[in-house]
C-alpha cells in the first residue's frame, strides 16, 4: 500500500510541477510540444519495446485489441444517447469526449510502473484497438451523426494517421516480432531500458505542462454529465472484466486499470473540427485526469498490486 501512495503521489507530483513551471513561466505556451514528442516518440516507444523483449508469447492478449475497438463503439453509442435533444456544439462534444482512452501518454506510463512487462504489452493490446478510433474512426462516426465536421476522415486518411504515428508503429513491429518469435537483440533493449526509465516522468511533465483548468460554470453539467457515464460505465466494465472475464489474473487487473483511462488526448482537436467548443473538452481531459489517477490508485490498493 505504501508503495503505490508513493509511487501514485510522485506521479501527481510530477504533473503539478509541470503545470506549476508552465504557470510561472518557466516553460512557454507552446514548450510542451517539446516535452509531448520527447515522450510520444522517443520514451514511450522504448518503453513498449523494452516489455516485448521480455514478453512470452500470449495467443489470448490478441483479445484486448478487439476489446479496445469494441469499448469505443460501445462508449460512441452512449455519448450519441446522452447528446440527443442538444445543440451541435453540445452533441459534438458528448460525441468525441464520451468514448476513447488516453492509453499511450498516461495510463501505459501508469501500467508500466506497477505491471512491469506483461502489463505493457496487454496495455498495448489494448490501445491497438483503441488507436483506431481516437485517430479518426470516432470522428468519422460523430461526423455523420452530428453532420458539418471539417476535415473528411475516410479510411485512407485514418491509416495515414495510424502509420506516421510512432508508438502505433513500435506495437504493430513488436507484435510482427512476436508472431515470427524474432528476438530483440541484447544491445537494443540496453538502450531502449535506459531511455524507457524515462517515461514515467516524461509523460506526467507533458500532461503538467499541456493541463489547461480554465474553469466555467456552463461547463459543470456537460463536464458532469459525461464524466458521470465514462466513470459508470468503466465502473461496470472493470468489475466485469476481474470478477467474471476468463482471462488470467494478470491481464484482469491490467483491463480493470485500462478503463478507468482518461479522456483521449486527441478528443479537444477532433471536438474543434465538428464545431464543438475545444475549451469545454480540454476541461473534461484535465478533470479526467485527476479522477483517473485517483480511482486508479484505489484500485491498485483493492488489488493489492
Amino acid at each position: 500500500m505504501d508503495y503505490v501512495l508513493l509511487k501514485a503521489g510522485s506521479f501527481v507530483l510530477v504533473i503539478l510541477l509541470g503545470y506549476a513551471l508552465k504557470r510561472f513561466h518557466f516553460f512557454g505556451e507552446g514548450d510542451y510540444k517539446v516535452m509531448t514528442k520527447i515522450a510520444i516518440n522517443v520514451t514511450l516507444p522504448a518503453a513498449v519495446i523494452t516489455s516485448f523483449a521480455s514478453f512470452q508469447r500470449d495467443d489470448s492478449l490478441f483479445i484486448l485489441v478487439l476489446l479496445g475497438l469494441g469499448l469505443n463503439f460501445v462508449m460512441i453509442l452512449f455519448g450519441f444517447l446522452a447528446s440527443l435533444g442538444k445543440n451541435k456544439r453540445l452533441r459534438s462534444f458528448f460525441m468525441m469526449c464520451c468514448p476513447g482512452y488516453n492509453i499511450g501518454s498516461f495510463t501505459l506510463p501508469f501500467v508500466q510502473n506497477f505491471f512491469g512487462a506483461f502489463g505493457v504489452v496487454a496495455t498495448c493490446m489494448f490501445d491497438v484497438g483503441n488507436s483506431l478510433m481516437c485517430t479518426g474512426g470516432t470522428y468519422t462516426i460523430a461526423s455523420a451523426a452530428v453532420g458539418g465536421g471539417s476535415e473528411k476522415m475516410g479510411p485512407k486518411q485514418i491509416l495515414k494517421r495510424l502509420f506516421t504515428s510512432v508508438p502505433f508503429d513500435t506495437y504493430l513491429l513488436m507484435l510482427l516480432l512476436t508472431l515470427v518469435q524474432i528476438k530483440i537483440p541484447e544491445p537494443v533493449v540496453t538502450l531502449s531500458s535506459t531511455i524507457a526509465a524515462a517515461n514515467g516522468f516524461c509523460a506526467m511533465m507533458m500532461i503538467g505542462m499541456m493541463m489547461k483548468i480554465e474553469f466555467k460554470k456552463s461547463y459543470l453539467k456537460a463536464v458532469g454529465t459525461t464524466l458521470l457515464i465514462r466513470y459508470l460505465c468503466a465502473g461496470a466494465l472493470s468489475a466485469f472484466f476481474y470478477f467474471c472475464s476468463p482471462f488470467s489474473l494478470q491481464i484482469r487487473q491490467v483491463l480493470a486499470i485500462v478503463v478507468f483511462a482518461p479522456v483521449s488526448a486527441l478528443a479537444p482537436a477532433f471536438t474543434e473540427k465538428l464545431k464543438g467548443d475545444h475549451g469545454l473538452a480540454s476541461f473534461a481531459g484535465s478533470v479526467s485526469i485527476i479522477i483517473s489517477i485517483a480511482i486508479m490508485t484505489v484500485l491498485m490498493i483493492v488489488m493489492h498490486i
